[in-house]
């Protein structure tokens, strides 16, 4: 098992809930969803999402994933994961409250420290 990770509001994450699916803006917008390795999100984090409040980590299974996923360059050297479809939440194992620390900035949550 490969850990994907992806970052959404949690208004977003309990909508995906109670449809059964999940759609971020970006597969309407780009094609697909955007995802970070562990060693990625919070680069990730820090650069798009800086003090904001209310966002969940999804924790996702690549084996369980059904739509395709794309490892594709996004910036020199590093490759980032893309789901090109709607994501099946069977494959969302973990869901982890990612909330910013007083300085407005997030650090890596404890339990994904080992995979980095």
């Amino acid at each position: 098992m490969t850990v994907i990770l992806h970052i959404t509001p949690q208004e977003q994450w309990q909508v995906a809930q109670h449809q059964g699916i999940y759609r971020a803006d970006s597969l309407d917008t780009e094609g697909f969803i955007h995802c970070s390795t562990p060693k990625q999100v919070i680069k990730v984090a820090n650069h798009f999402f800086p003090h904001q409040k209310g966002l969940v980590l999804l924790s996702i299974d690549s084996d369980k994933v059904t739509p395709e996923i794309r490892y594709e360059t996004v910036e020199v050297n590093e490759q980032f994961p893309h789901i090109y479809g709607e994501l099946n939440l069977d494959a969302v194992f973990e869901v982890i409250e990612f909330e910013p620390g007083e300085d407005g900035f997030f650090n890596l949550p404890a339990n994904l420290q080992k995979s980095v």
